[in-house]
């Protein structure tokens, strides 16, 4: 009786094996039905296997090459997707519809599958080698032997890497090895296929990779651009909803597969950064690249883009849409237009703090730029207004520069500056201003308005900036009596003011209070009035005359009252004068003096050390004073003194005589 039985089992197994690669090469493949969460195991690939359901791979013949485990299910990859309400079995990924039963790729060698409204996804597995190095090559997923690396040809898979991803030997005329789709080793039914190995992943060093750095090998990765100089590539989308459809006549939840395998649409993917371009971690430099448009680039990593010295014109509203974290943004020396610029070319830059357009053509101030900007700059372009909502919405500028433009105060509206909240540092330079613009900031600290054309400092200039501690108003057309008494001298924190280049004759009066350096140089002054500096608390440091009028006669005995306590810097160089100021030997805590430049004939003992008393109780007293100078270094270059008449006791104070420079010295 069991005789019979075992040859009947014997014979129905070996016409079974006749029977299905019989059914497998007809003209009509029948739709192959497999149960992804069935099947028999053996023990040893009962242990292998991750937990949770597989996935059958399947090539567009309908020929098996493996099964994968899906990642639901395990701590580390927890679903991110949701089914769509009121359509039964569908997904959505990415915000696209995808019906049930269609497979897709979210990332590089990762593949997804939407079964009964659940996403499955599962990322690739590799095969071990023996090999001692490994590489992996540009575009692969799993590693070679760096031996044989430089030999392989990215775009072929070869019959035997088929094999190994499947465990079967399949014969060449089974396989179409243009069409697999990307696998992974895992298990399959006992009788199908061979149990495989969990391999780990290997880099250049030989170090371990985690799995989420794995790549998949296949054709789609292997299209990938090796040019690329980023990492970051968009993330691959299916084609139309309909595309990942598939017909099945069975309601038994069983993954039923069409005779003709639909092929996904490529992913769409930025092309490469242009040759002159390079990067460094989340920077993309591009500099004097001869660019006419800003590259298509997709990294949202990316947060420092340089395209200074370019030939772009125009900016358009999808420009930055790739690189929606960028902090710092640098499109100078280019060629952009205010036309050109899209009105929400700036608005997707959540996160944006400086924008730099130096040189460029603008007219106006680009709008909807990001509230987060900390830093503009638009020097040198054609910029010829400001209105009340040019510059909106940016509560959190702190620094504005606007130099070598077509400002003027009857172009610029009083409450351009009003939204400007936290602006500290504003610079004006190089415009059409005659009078200090209105509406500055109550934050403003320091104020540049250098070569314009401002004749007048009136006492409402600066009302509500009590927190300005730098004036800038060099080569303009100033001149003292246009400075208006109440115009700054109750200000109790501006430490320095700059009138360079412009038309004084006299050191101004009712200078600030609070005062420290101030910068008169290239003037005409010819005076410095006797108490100019006596209402200075904690008193003047830095005083700047060079290059002006000044003679014996313009300084009085009490000119420099109020500073002597305080005078550290102390410039008198490119004048008229013929003898050492009186009042410099009351200057204990001068360190560097010009007097160079002048026509002076001596220097007598008193004029810079204090005289030395003959009286014998005196004389200790004489030598800590000396003792107390800070002179360090003293200028005399340039004018007619003969040095050998030049009392011992002229430079007495002065710790070392290298610090004197008394040559060369002119003759009549």
């Amino acid at each position: 009786m069991q005789a019979p039985s075992l040859l009947c089992y014997f014979l129905l197994l070996w016409l079974c094996r006749d029977l299905c690669p019989a059914e497998g090469s007809t003209g009509r493949r029948q739709r192959r039905r497999i149960p992804p969460w069935a099947g028999h195991r053996s023990p040893r690939a009962a242990r292998l296997e991750p937990p949770g359901p597989r996935i059958p791979l399947i090539t567009i013949d309908d020929s098996v090459m493996g099964v994968f485990d899906s990642l639901v299910g395990l701590g580390q990859h927890e679903s991110t997707y949701s089914v769509l309400p009121g359509k039964k079995g569908q997904c959505t990924a990415n915000g696209m519809i995808m019906f049930d039963k269609a497979v897709w790729s979210p990332q590089p060698c990762v593949t997804c599958l939407c079964s009964q409204g659940q996403v499955i996804c599962d990322t690739a597995m590799c095969h071990p080698l023996t090999c001692s190095q490994t590489v992996i090559p540009a575009g692969e997923c799993c590693p070679v032997c760096s031996e044989t690396a430089s030999s392989l040809d990215s775009s072929i898979i070869s019959l035997d890497d088929i094999s190994e991803f499947s465990g079967d030997s399949p014969e060449p005329k089974d396989l179409d090895t243009t069409s697999v789709l990307p696998s992974a080793q895992t298990h399959m039914e006992k009788d199908e296929l061979l149990p495989t190995e969990v391999i780990e992943v290997r880099d250049k060093e030989g170090h371990k990779k985690g799995e989420k750095k794995r790549k998949r090998k296949g054709r789609k990765n292997r299209r990938r651009h090796k040019g690329r100089h980023r990492g970051k590539l968009p993330v691959p989308r299916t084609g139309a909803a309909g595309d990942g459809h598939y017909d099945s006549d069975e309601d038994d939840g069983d993954f039923t597969i069409p005779s003709h395998f639909p092929i996904p649409v490529p992913p769409r993917e930025a092309p490469p950064l242009p040759s002159g371009c390079s990067t460094s971690d989340t920077t993309v430099s591009c500099i004097n690249a001869k660019l006419t448009q800003i590259p298509p680039i997709s990294d949202p990593d990316l947060t420092s883009l340089d395209l200074t010295g370019n030939s772009i014109t125009t900016i358009s509203d999808e420009a930055f849409n790739g690189m929606p974290n960028l902090e710092w943004i640098d499109l100078s020396k280019n060629n952009i237009t205010s036309p050109g610029i899209g009105p929400k070319a700036f608005k997707i830059l959540k996160k944006l703090k400086r924008l730099y357009l130096d040189g460029n053509m603008l007219v106006l101030i680009p709008s909807e730029l990001p509230s987060t900007l900390e830093e503009i700059k638009i020097n040198d372009n054609q910029l010829h207004a400001i209105d009340e909502d040019g510059l909106k919405d940016l509560k959190n500028l702190v620094t504005l520069e606007l130099e070598g433009n077509k400002l003027s105060e009857a172009n610029v509206s009083p409450l351009a500056f009003y939204p400007l909240k936290s602006l500290s540092y504003l610079r004006l330079g190089r415009n059409k201003f005659r009078i200090i613009p209105q509406g500055l900031p109550a934050t403003l600290e320091e104020l540049y308005l250098e070569h314009n054309q401002i004749e007048e400092v009136s006492e409402i200039c600066f009302n509500h900036t009590r927190n300005i501690n730098i004036i800038g108003l060099k080569h303009n057309k100033l001149e003292e009596h246009r400075i208006a008494p109440l115009a700054w001298i109750n200000q109790e924190n501006l430490e320095s003011i700059d009138l360079s280049y412009n038309k004084l004759y006299h050191v101004p009066s009712y200078l600030p209070k609070s005062l420290l350096h101030l910068v008169l140089i290239g003037n005409q002054i010819e005076r410095i009035p006797g108490y100019v500096f006596g209402h200075m608390r904690p008193g003047l440091e830095y005083l700047y005359l060079s290059f002006n009028k000044l003679t014996d006669d313009g300084i009085d005995p009490v000119s420099f009252f109020g500073a002597y306590h305080s005078l550290r810097e102390l410039f008198l160089d490119h004048n008229e004068l013929k003898a050492v100021p009186f009042g410099i030997d009351e200057m204990r805590k001068l360190r560097f003096l010009r007097l160079n430049n002048n026509k002076i004939r001596t220097v007598p003992p008193e004029r810079i050390c204090r005289t030395q008393s003959h009286h014998e109780d005196e004389h200790d007293h004489s030598e800590e004073e000396h003792e107390d100078s800070h002179l360090e270094h003293v200028h005399l270059e340039n004018n007619y003194i003969n040095t050998r008449q030049l009392s011992p006791h002229s430079f007495s104070c002065i710790r070392s005589y290298c610090s004197v420079v008394l040559k060369p010295q002119k003759t009549k």
